[in-house]
């Protein structure tokens, strides 16, 4: 559905831009800020103190893509990419650089927001976000899958990291933007793209979401399985384990929390994620804020892909070991599509951004 160029111009109109409109001015100096910090800690642990996150630190280190990493090699690599970052962001505030130069510090600020959203992150990130809930509701009732819900210092650092993916990305996006001769808010020039018109974004969103929608009903479908007794995909003894421990009930509240999301990704491409509906009090027949969508959109996209990656990574390293072999697909499977759930649901944020945007306030154009 395509609104009209008058009802989306009422998205950004106003005489007062808020301080989230105004982002290309202050990304970078948030990005250099985070790297200053997180070069401190660098610092900080390589002159032998406590509190490195990775390696041997770390009590699930196979799990991550720097179990290696030892904090007297690691910490000082940490804090000389922190001083550098924060140069570089500085830099890219003050839109320096042109041809070979610009394209370096394009380089390191993408390789850098690569890194943090994909490489660094493992599967307890998106499991601590996705057990949340479960625990939350489960204490009401006096009910826990069998486990106590805390998060180490290994897993806060990966949060951390991501806000700093997000940093960096945006102020990449910005330089990138403002040395390119285009707005440095909407990304738009005076010849205009085809691709990125409210008509066109609608179909190609369309399809993103669809994907989106299906890959975690394709998880929902093995864990609700396994909670209703139905070994589906997995052995009767692996079922038995699990069994014995509620790993299935548990499984199960994480199939619902994948089946919500998908019913909240419809809603990029429904009247109802663009105007509440009338049953919430106080909101209905109120436009839906861009941010409301795209935000949580855009980080459970990095999440799950960043999730499915690793959970491949382990696959192929023969980490998860025999419990997610052949006999186990049910189990394993539906991870590896994560990757393209995770870039679906990106695309279809991103597509629901062009269709709803309206006229930018900075530039002018539509």
């Amino acid at each position: 559905m395509v609104q009209g160029t008058g009802d989306m111009a009422g998205d950004t109109t106003g005489t007062a831009f808020r301080w989230w409109q105004r982002w290309p001015a202050w990304v970078g100096y948030a990005a250099a800020a985070w790297s200053l910090i997180y070069g401190g800690l660098g610092l900080y642990w390589a002159l032998g103190s406590e509190g490195f996150p990775f390696g041997e630190n770390d009590p699930d280190a196979a799990l991550s893509v720097l179990g290696g990493v030892r904090a007297e090699t690691g910490a000082p690599v940490i804090a000389s990419l922190g001083l550098l970052g924060a140069v570089v962001a500085m830099a890219m505030v003050r839109s320096w650089g042109r041809g070979v130069v610009r394209a370096v510090l394009l380089a390191f600020a993408w390789s850098v927001c690569v890194t943090l959203f994909l490489v660094i992150p493992d599967h307890r990130l998106l499991a601590t976000v996705a057990y949340a809930p479960i625990f939350l509701i489960g204490g009401l009732f006096g009910w826990s899958p069998g486990a106590s819900f805390a998060i180490p210092w290994p897993v806060v650092n990966q949060f951390i990291g991501i806000g700093g993916g997000f940093l960096w990305g945006m102020t990449a996006l910005a330089y990138w933007r403002r040395t390119g001769g285009a707005c440095g808010n909407c990304g738009r020039t005076d010849t205009g793209t085809t691709w990125t018109t409210p008509a066109i974004a609608a179909r190609w969103g369309r399809w993103a979401v669809y994907v989106a929608v299906i890959v975690p009903i394709l998880y929902a479908v093995t864990r609700y399985a396994w909670a209703l007794g139905i070994p589906l995909g997995i052995t009767e003894e692996f079922y038995r384990e699990g069994q014995a421990t509620d790993l299935w009930l548990a499984g199960a509240g994480l199939a619902t929390v994948a089946v919500s999301g998908s019913i909240l990704t419809l809603g990029l491409i429904q009247r109802w994620g663009e105007v509440f509906p009338c049953w919430m009090p106080g909101l209905a027949g109120k436009r839906v804020p861009l941010a409301l969508a795209i935000a949580p959109a855009s980080l459970v996209s990095v999440m799950v892909t960043a999730v499915g990656l690793a959970v491949i990574r382990l696959q192929l390293l023969g980490v998860l070991g025999e419990s997610f072999g052949a006999g186990n697909w049910g189990a394993i499977a539906p991870g590896l599509l994560w990757p393209v759930w995770g870039v679906a649901l990106g695309m279809a944020a991103l597509a629901y951004y062009y269709r709803r945007r309206g006229r930018c306030q900075h530039c002018g154009r539509l």
